[in-house]
């Protein structure tokens, strides 16, 4: 039999949350549990599973919050629209919630993915002043595609097989991102006590002789928004900064007459880059194919003596550590309050012998062609998820 497009409240009920007043401690820490939006923040997988608050038995007679059975579908109707998941045992909701309790025709885990791909049309529909919200009239109209019961639950395992492993996927690439200040700890020592009384030195004697150790990038007139190109010799800027790895994409360019004039900011492969505005502090190993490159002004470039500490130990430090060795100081977002180059020049650190810097890089290239593979791992389980998605409510079938 082929599917039909219903309506969600043909195949559903839709069910609003509440709140007891919250000023009446009576009505709160009971056994009666009680999820909001920010309880489904975090949430990963089908069923609900994770930390919620409860309310008393006389809170719940106070308001007119709905015990939803297991096998409910939680679906946030505001702030923001679209957090979901499936009850796997009684609860209630407060007013931030349109849950949906599916009928004997709509499979909770069926209804759960198809509430997900559409998801972003949901959302165009809310309507509000002050933040999006979506009505219990507009979730009765949202229209989704329904087979017959054996052919959803048969869409459904499969979603829920696909969206496991993406999970599993990414899991995996988050654990590998633990690695390496464990690594840095195994073979260095905690850097802020120095326990393994490696020598300190001030950044400034670590730089190479023939070459300025530090440099800001151009300020004001010496280089104008209206002097880039759309192709030319790059300009690396803070977007070229992500996750501690650098990346090309994004930069902007300059033609080969206005590198001349600026040619003192060069930088070369195994340049350190610091942004030093926005979020202060990110670090980058320079990798790149061009033979000619400089930075942007909300950069600094950083270039050490590889006869003494090599770029990799000195950004893991930073990066991991920096905020316990020096007078940098960390503030929101994880980035540090203030950056120049005379900061970082005066900033003392353990610096281990060489041939233990160089294990200690040949073991994160290592690990960097491990994430490289788990990154595409995960790209492949989302691809292959989102595909199913798409096919299973574009055409019916999976």
């Amino acid at each position: 039999m082929k599917a039909k497009t219903v309506r969600l409240g043909e195949v559903g009920e839709i069910i609003s949350g509440a709140t007891p007043r919250t000023a009446v401690k009576e009505f709160w820490d009971g056994d009666v549990p009680w999820i909001t939006p920010a309880d489904l923040s975090n949430h990963e997988g089908v069923y609900f599973d994770g930390k919620l608050q409860k309310i008393t038995r006389a809170g719940f007679n106070s308001c007119s919050a709905v015990i939803l059975p297991p096998g409910s579908i939680l679906f946030s109707s505001r702030a923001p629209i679209g957090h979901s998941a499936v009850t796997a045992f009684p609860l209630c909701t407060n007013q931030g919630f349109k849950s949906v309790i599916p009928s004997q025709n709509l499979d909770p885990v069926y209804g759960y993915f198809a509430l997900k791909r559409l998801t972003p049309s949901i959302v165009a529909k809310g309507r509000g002043a002050t933040f999006a919200e979506v009505s219990k009239e507009i979730m009765e109209e949202v229209e989704i595609l329904l087979p017959p019961l054996p052919e959803q639950r048969r869409i459904a395992a499969r979603l829920e097989q696909a969206d496991r492993l993406r999970r599993t996927r990414r899991s995996a690439l988050d654990l590998a991102d633990s690695f390496l200040p464990a690594a840095f700890l195994e073979m260095f020592g905690e850097p802020a006590s120095n326990e393994r009384g490696h020598p300190l030195q001030p950044v400034e004697e670590l730089f190479p002789t023939g070459r300025e150790g530090s440099k800001c990038g151009p300020f004001g007139s010496a280089l104008r928004n209206d002097e880039y190109t759309p192709v030319g010799i790059p300009v690396w800027t803070m977007e070229n900064i992500a996750g501690g790895e650098f990346r090309e994409e994004g930069s902007l360019y300059i033609s080969p007459a206005k590198y001349d004039e600026l040619k003192s900011y060069t930088v070369q492969n195994g340049d350190i880059l610091i942004s030093r505005a926005g979020t202060v502090g990110r670090m980058a190993i320079l990798a790149t194919k061009h033979e000619r490159s400089i930075i942007h002004s909300n950069l600094v470039r950083l270039t050490l003596d590889l006869q003494r500490c090599l770029p990799i130990y000195f950004t893991v430090l930073m990066k991991y550590f920096g905020s316990a060795i020096g007078r940098l100081k960390r503030g929101a977002e994880d980035a540090y309050s203030f950056m120049n180059t005379g900061r970082i020049s005066e900033l003392r650190i353990p610096v281990p012998p060489l041939p233990l810097q160089r294990r200690f890089a040949a073991l994160v290239d290592e690990h960097e062609r491990l994430r490289a593979m788990q990154r595409e791992a995960l790209r492949q389980a989302e691809h292959l998820f989102q595909t199913l998605l798409h096919n299973a409510f574009a055409d019916g079938a999976a």
